[in-house]
């Protein structure tokens, strides 16, 4: 399934205001666009908004004042039920999502609660089913399934409702390296399918190995929204989040006096930074 990927903005917010109560402010007059098709991952220490700004974007809060549009259309205006089709939410923890007795059941839900056909709901259940490795366990309760099994399934289970965009609240907390590359890699390809993916993370590794843009956001605010290379460059900044750059970038700085470049993200870029240096001294005669 491809969706393309337009280069309009698929969610744009201005001027957005929220209080959890009076002498609680969660979100103080953020501004942002969002492309239609990127994959952006949301930074950012416990109470700095992140999860009350995604939950604006379908319908699950609502504004206290200014304005949140998706697709270019103000989401006050529309019913949950109506974002649904257009902005998928994953929650953090997939037991306050799953409710159904079987996998197969939870994960045909959602198409048919948008009142699709029969045959389509069972195509579209067969294929999350197999594209998630959860076929195997079509019948069993997800309540006796292991955590990393339920997180695919609250992931599949919104998947078959085939969203424009995907919000994922969390998605790799509690899952070990091995599960957490295997449903990120999923979520990737995913966004090569053309789904918008909003991944709100705590993991800054994730997000620079992942991401194409990071949104980092403190007491409310937006601190850093750009390009992830450009934002991790920003140290100072992100230290003011109490947001450390993934411990590879701060290795590449270290070793700038020695050639490597200081906008490595990953342990494959360090790698092959390091590989093309050695090779370009290999006939000077240096040791790298």
């Amino acid at each position: 399934m491809s969706l393309g990927k337009p280069s309009s903005a698929c969610v744009v917010v201005e001027d957005l205001w929220y209080n959890y109560a009076d002498d609680i402010v969660a979100l103080c007059g953020i501004d942002l666009e969002i492309p239609d098709g990127a994959f952006v991952a949301i930074l950012g220490q416990n109470g700095s908004g992140k999860t009350t700004l995604v939950k604006h974007f379908n319908g699950l809060l609502r504004s206290v004042r200014g304005r949140v549009s998706v697709f270019g259309q103000d989401t006050r205006s529309l019913p949950v039920g109506l974002l649904a089709r257009q902005v998928g939410y994953v929650f953090q923890n997939p037991d306050y999502q799953i409710f159904c007795p079987t996998v197969r059941e939870e994960i045909a839900f959602g198409p048919s609660n948008l009142g699709l056909p029969a045959d389509e709901v069972r195509q579209r259940t067969e294929a999350a089913m197999a594209y998630f490795g959860l076929s195997q366990y079509a019948e069993a309760p997800p309540a006796v399934l292991g955590f990393g099994l339920r997180r695919k399934i609250s992931i599949a289970s919104i998947y078959t409702m085939r969203p424009r965009v995907f919000i994922l609240d969390e998605p790799t907390v509690g899952l070990d390296r091995r599960l957490t590359l295997d449903v990120m890699h999923l979520v990737q390809d995913m966004h090569r399918q053309g789904h918008t993916i909003l991944l709100v993370t705590h993991d800054v590794k994730i997000a620079a190995e992942f991401a194409e843009l990071t949104l980092v956001l403190h007491d409310g605010r937006v601190l850093l929204y750009d390009d992830t290379r450009a934002v991790f460059g920003q140290v100072d900044l992100l230290l003011q989040s109490q947001i450390e750059p993934p411990q590879i970038s701060d290795l590449a700085r270290q070793m700038q006096v020695l050639g490597m470049p200081a906008d490595v993200l990953t342990v494959q870029e360090c790698f092959d930074a390091y590989q093309r240096l050695r090779s370009s001294r290999s006939g000077t005669g240096e040791r790298p």
